[in-house]
């Protein structure tokens, strides 16, 4: 297993690069979406208006920040269970985005999408959101206020741990 540290502006550059397994220290900008964002970015995309963001090489984050107190760039924010995103991600990779950042097990059909465009699946640690917050350096609401911590935010990571969990050849750390 190897070991890379890149921005995120450099994701399509270095997925081919990457396999399931590896450790990545990832700085850049990225952006939270779950369940209710992920519907509103499909309604968007159907009626062809402008998404909150650029798809195009984007990294999301499958997390729900709780509430930001005074001190700090961001509350707890650790990954929700990425299969619940897996009826939208195919339509989002086949879009261009770039990675996505979450936990657990993705359905066949994501990973076909992800080994078709190229991009990767990240893993981040569940249970620590608290510790995964000290790697997030800000945090501001971009769409969806009215979605709270389901907004989606744009955020800046500065050296968040993951682990490569489904690469772009077909690896994944979650095949039998």
């Amino acid at each position: 297993m190897a070991a890379y540290s890149f921005n995120t502006s450099e994701i399509k550059e270095m997925a081919p690069r990457l396999r399931a397994g590896d450790r990545v220290l990832l700085s850049g900008r990225v952006y939270t979406s779950r369940d209710a964002a992920h519907k509103r970015i499909m309604a968007l995309l159907d009626s062809g208006e402008e998404l909150p963001y650029e798809l195009e090489g984007a990294v999301i984050y499958y997390a729900g920040p709780t509430p930001t107190p005074a001190h700090l760039a961001i509350g707890s924010c650790g990954p929700t269970t990425s299969s619940r995103m897996d009826p939208f991600a195919p339509r989002m990779l086949d879009l261009g985005l770039g990675a996505m950042v979450g936990k657990g097990g993705r359905s066949p059909e994501v990973c076909e999408a992800i080994r078709r465009n190229r991009s990767v699946y990240l893993c981040a640690v569940g249970g620590a959101g608290a510790l995964a917050s000290k790697c997030i350096t800000s945090c501001e609401v971009i769409a969806f206020e009215d979605l709270g911590c389901e907004s989606v935010k744009r955020l800046e990571f500065k050296d968040f741990p993951l682990v490569v969990g489904i690469d772009c050849e077909g690896g994944s750390l979650f095949s039998e």
